[in-house]
């Protein structure tokens, strides 16, 4: 089911209004109606999908639950006689094979096949080999992660774990956050389904603006830029650089519009039935340095990598060269999990570059506050900064949003050249698009120290609703068409 989709419009009051007016009594039966709730949603597009969510749910519960009980954590060699599931590093490993053994077939398996098949007919050698023909399920890679986190956060004794299937598997399959993200951990959202949740107005509220943001973010401008880039990058190889340039520049706003949104919306659906979800970006096109960037961007999946694999394996208190390599090892894992093809490796090794600079010269950590901090407007060197970090960003979407390696970089190079001075564009982007980017950086722009654009409840409240009304008539009369939210893919 999709946020900007008519069934979802009517989905959620009813499940808004039987939640807090039939099940807010009793704790157990909430949480059962957000479980129903949250299968409905999450079954809309292929019932069969539910298998996997329920076995990767049951195995994370069922892993938490023998941890709690194993004799020791120190790995014990699988001797006949020796009981394994009294060992709770085996059992915390088995889980995680598990879970990505399904990830791995379901979103991989074809990948490995056909790379596998190509480097052999590299060197002459031909190998018939078949491919799955499996539909990717929704937001796989978005569940099994979130569900790892319990498991490893029980292993780790930072987590006591549940008894309760019931609020696990809801903490699993809340569908506000169920396919896209943010990634939840387990230590923040899991007691918010052991206390009783109180309808509270300032709070829904609050969600009510989060989700009008969100869909603005989403409808108006990344679907109407999507129009746009579908064109450019479906035909580069006969526009000029200027165009190009463009179609990469409308893409990256495009993809904030998209997943930012869908966070906003996620965030915004969550509050209203009382949960607290984690902001998974923070005004990302306003940073300075990459390393600025991807603390404000996807923020949720940065953090999962840095506390479960960055630091695990010595994260910045090593030598540089190993910092350097664990850097490397974060950005091409990220790369892979966003999908199964090597242009988000390339993607992930290219920001991994990025990064070299600023771990050279110990200048990683240097611009952690908000961007022109007391001030109204940047600085010119604040300016300058934050369109090199942008104009690289977008350099590297280009791999994100190319078909392979060849066509990326044959993008790119056809930017690189005297066409880029061509203003004449052979596809013209609708001048409505740079008017929706426009108020959307505005907006996040005057309001970059709060959680989200529409934090307005401070202003009075006539201007509040008037600027409630522009953003509505915006996202009906100026609907682009309706695509797909980007990281379903993934």
């Amino acid at each position: 089911m999709l946020f900007n989709s008519l069934e979802f419009a009517l989905f959620l009051p009813i499940v808004f209004l039987l939640y807090w007016f039939v099940f807010q009594r009793n704790l157990k039966w909430q949480n059962f109606f957000i479980l129903i709730a949250s299968c409905v949603f999450y079954g809309w597009w292929d019932w069969r999908f539910l298998i996997l969510i329920v076995f990767t749910s049951f195995c994370s519960w069922g892993s938490g639950l023998l941890i709690q009980h194993a004799d020791n954590k120190e790995f014990t060699p699988p001797f006949p006689r020796v009981n394994l599931l009294k060992n709770a590093k085996f059992i915390l490993v088995s889980n995680i094979v598990i879970n990505f053994l399904i990830l791995g077939i379901f979103k991989y398996y074809n990948f490995f096949i056909e790379s596998f098949v190509t480097a052999f007919a590299a060197v002459g050698v031909h190998l018939q080999m078949h491919t799955l023909k499996i539909i990717l399920p929704v937001g796989i890679s978005f569940y099994t992660f979130q569900a790892l986190s319990y498991s490893i956060d029980v292993y780790r004794n930072k987590l006591e774990p549940t008894h309760d299937i019931i609020a696990f598997f809801a903490f699993v399959s809340f569908f506000p956050q169920l396919v896209a993200g943010p990634i939840e951990r387990a230590t923040k959202l899991l007691p918010q389904f052991y206390i009783k949740r109180n309808f509270d107005y300032s709070k829904a509220a609050d969600g009510m603006r989060q989700i009008l943001w969100g869909l603005f973010k989403k409808i108006v401008v990344a679907d109407n830029c999507a129009a746009y880039v579908n064109q450019v990058f479906g035909d580069y190889q006969h526009q000029s650089g200027f165009t190009l340039l463009l179609g990469a520049i409308f893409f990256a706003f495009q993809i904030y519009g998209d997943f930012s949104g869908y966070s906003d919306i996620a965030v915004g659906t969550a509050r209203l039935f009382g949960f607290n979800l984690m902001r998974n970006f923070n005004v990302p096109y306003f940073s300075r340095d990459i390393g600025e960037f991807w603390r404000r961007w996807h923020i949720s999946l940065t953090g999962w990598f840095r506390d479960y694999i960055y630091i695990p394996l010595g994260g910045s208190r090593v030598s540089k060269p190993k910092i350097i390599r664990n850097t490397f090892i974060i950005f091409l894992i990220s790369g892979f999990w966003h999908g199964a093809n090597w242009t988000f490796i390339v993607w992930g090794a290219f920001h991994a570059l990025l990064f070299l600079p600023l771990i050279l010269l110990d200048k990683n950590r240097k611009n952690t506050n908000t961007v022109a901090e007391n001030c109204i407007l940047p600085t010119k060197k604040e300016i300058f900064q934050m369109g090199i970090t942008f104009l690289l960003v977008t350099a590297g979407w280009v791999f994100f949003r190319a078909e392979s390696i060849g066509g990326a970089v044959d993008y790119l190079a056809g930017i690189c050249n005297t066409s880029l001075f061509e203003v004449s564009s052979e596809v013209s982007p609708p001048s409505k698009c740079f008017a929706f980017i426009l108020l959307m950086l505005s907006v996040e722009w005057l309001n970059r120290n709060k959680q989200h654009g529409l934090e307005i409840s401070q202003i009075n409240r006539w201007l509040r609703r008037f600027i409630y009304i522009v953003l509505i008539l915006c996202i009906v009369m100026f609907c682009g068409e309706n695509e797909q939210f980007i990281y379903f893919q993934f």
